[in-house]
This record gives C-alpha cells, structure tokens and sequence, in this order.
C-alpha cells in the first residue's frame, strides 16, 4: 500500500499522526491523573505551586519521550 507514496510524503503523515497522538495522549494522562490525585490540578497551578508543575512536567515529557520513541522506531 505505501510503495507508491513518496518517502517524504510519507514520513510527513507519520510525524502528524505522531504528533496528533502524543497531544492526545498528554491530555488523557493529565486528565486521567487529575482524577487520582487529592487536589485540582489547574487550581494548583493558578496558585503558584511549583511542585505541582515539575510533576506535571515529568508526566508530559515522560509521555513524549515514550511515544516518540514508539514513532522513530516505527519509521525503519
């Protein structure tokens, strides 16, 4: 099916589905673990609370960088 696609063209419709998924899947995580913890994850952060923005900065770069890995590899 893809032989007669263009690498290029091809590899552009990987990057945005990858894309797409990754952003995807950072909104259902932060919702998910929104969920979980004890306090309003929003709330938090209007407030000032560092803490709270490290921790959502792990969850995306750890979502990212696992997703990422999942698309590269995929591209061989």
């Amino acid at each position: 099916m893809t032989d007669g696609l263009d690498p290029i063209i091809l590899n552009f419709i990987y990057a945005a589905m990858g894309g797409f998924m990754t952003l995807s899947f950072m909104w259902l995580g932060c919702k998910l673990f929104n969920r979980i913890v004890c306090f309003d994850i929003s709330e938090q952060l209007s407030q000032g609370n560092i803490a709270v923005g490290i921790m959502l900065m792990g969850i995306f770069i750890g979502i990212g960088v696992g997703l990422g890995l999942v698309i590269g590899l995929g591209l061989n």
